[in-house]
């Protein structure tokens, strides 16, 4: 299965902090592999996606890049930049996700204004509706139907904490993190 990366323009320290984080959890829980931040260098939505992943399965990656203009022109597969003057989601889906099928997409979505030549260089300019929301709801909208509601089911391999679905009340069920072996007889001998 092609690889799906989350591009996340402009982002903006004291700004998009949130938001940003909340593109990374999104993108995460709903099938993408990685997700890659550009504006302003800020670990912390980085650092937060990490750490749900760790504790909550799966090899999901993300990452910052300086250059995000280099990273879009050298991306090799389909480009797509969610914006509400794109073509209707609805109309595109399809042909997105036969293109998807065969190589990998990358998914363009901005904090603050997008430059033009985002327009210029993606395979597809699609809009999940044509009113201002935030780019995680576009971002979750769009995954749910490129994948058809299969990402619904993804199970997240490694996980230390999971969820048992609950018609009322909490069920969560957490893994006690082991050492290895190796270590433990390593600490034995120290003490001795």
């Amino acid at each position: 299965m092609p690889k799906i990366i989350v591009l996340r323009l402009g982002h903006r320290k004291k700004r998009d902090v949130r938001a940003t984080t909340h593109c990374c959890l999104a993108a995460r829980a709903l099938g993408a592999n990685e997700i890659v931040l550009s504006g302003e260098r800020d670990e912390t939505p980085l650092e937060t996606v990490r750490g749900v992943t760790k504790k909550w399965g799966g090899s999901f990656k993300a990452r910052f890049q300086p250059n995000w203009l280099r990273f879009l022109r050298g991306f090799k597969g389909t480009k797509i930049h969610l914006t509400m003057y794109g073509l209707p989601l609805q109309e595109k889906i399809s042909e997105v996700r036969r293109a998807g099928r065969k190589k990998n997409v990358l998914i363009v979505i901005g904090a603050e204004k997008v430059p033009r030549v985002v327009y210029n260089e993606s395979d597809y300019n699609v809009a999940v509706g044509s009113q201002p929301h935030s780019e995680v709801a576009a971002l979750a909208i769009f995954l749910h139907e490129f994948f058809e509601g299969r990402e619904l089911d993804k199970k997240f391999g490694g996980a230390r904490i999971t969820v048992t679905p609950n018609a009322r009340g909490k069920t969560v069920s957490k893994k006690k993190k082991t050492r290895k072996p190796e270590k433990r007889a390593e600490n034995r001998r120290k003490t001795t």
